[in-house]
């Protein structure tokens, strides 16, 4: 059967396709280096696009900036008690702020490059949120996260909001989740993903052209510990720190394992791409209380959106 110049071409992109999903994300000389250590329960690392990566410590009360080797504060409760409490899920959008989950007091912060606070949400039908965990903003500015309550698996109180980018309104996209943590979307299916962690699963979710969330599906189980935060490189793979389960899972945009990492300690939280080409994966880890990095083959998706 003779093929057309058309069916060579399509055949030699599924192979491509096939060979950058399923090769090693991670070499396996690849190790991790630890960059920063005597954190308080590091989270949320959020990369600025050029030089900084910046991470919350739950139980210190401050916001510490790694960049250029050295760790400083860049704010913390003492600087505005009334705002800062207990700080989680961090992401840095376009607009150069840092968008902070306040789950101390139940708020959605941000921050500009002068540590100048403002409330960015704080509450849904004149109640506040449980405890802000872990958000993600689209391509249009669009915050979601997520806001979990209980943790039990028969207990579905777990709730996703969404916050417009244009009139800040508070919209409530999901209630009945086990535990709702890592939340993040695709570059490739455009996809909400989030950590159903009380379930030890990941769930995923179409999104539609309102921001609604529809046709809820589970993606991947992973027992033996919590999937927590989680983040994708640019062919759509997903990286989960497995919080008990000492590792890294990577899996491909089908749902197919493609490399278990070992972590440095047993309780690694989050992650985040950065470095000048995005193939620096940086790890916060609990057990240790510090912040790692590894090399990459594939750059993260945040650098399909360069600040």
């Amino acid at each position: 059967m003779k093929l057309n110049l058309y069916q060579i071409l399509l055949l030699t992109l599924l192979v491509i396709i096939n060979k950058t999903n399923y090769s090693q994300v991670i070499d396996l000389n690849e190790s991790w280096n630890m960059v920063a250590h005597g954190l308080n329960f590091p989270e949320g690392p959020a990369y600025d696009g050029h030089s900084s990566i910046f991470l919350s410590n739950c139980y210190g009360g401050w916001i510490a900036k790694y960049s250029d080797g050295v760790l400083d504060t860049f704010i913390s409760k003492l600087d505005d008690s009334l705002l800062i409490q207990k700080t989680n899920g961090l992401s840095y959008g376009k607009d150069r702020y840092l968008y902070v989950c306040e789950y101390g007091g139940g708020k959605i912060l941000r921050v500009n490059n002068f540590q100048q606070i403002e409330v960015y949400a704080d509450g849904y039908k004149g109640e506040r949120f449980n405890r802000p965990n872990d958000l993600v903003l689209d391509t249009n500015g669009n915050l979601f996260f997520t806001d979990p309550k209980s943790y039990d698996v028969n207990i579905l109180d777990g709730r996703v909001f969404l916050v417009d980018a244009v009139t800040k309104k508070v919209i409530l996209a999901e209630d009945s989740l086990a535990f709702p943590n890592g939340i993040n979307i695709s570059p490739i299916d455009g996809k909400l993903y989030v950590c159903e962690s009380a379930k030890q699963k990941i769930v995923r979710y179409k999104i539609t052209g309102k921001n609604m969330l529809i046709d809820k599906e589970d993606f991947v189980k992973i027992p033996g510990g919590d999937p927590d935060g989680i983040d994708f490189d640019i062919n759509g793979n997903l990286y989960v720190a497995h919080f008990g389960g000492k590792a890294v899972y990577i899996f491909s945009p089908e749902g197919k394992l493609l490399q278990k990492i070992e972590t440095p300690g047993s309780k690694p939280t989050n992650l985040e791409f950065g470095g000048d080409d995005y193939k620096t994966l940086y790890l916060t880890e609990v057990e240790t209380n510090s912040l790692y990095k590894i090399r990459t083959n594939y750059p993260g998706k945040n650098s399909l959106n360069k600040k």
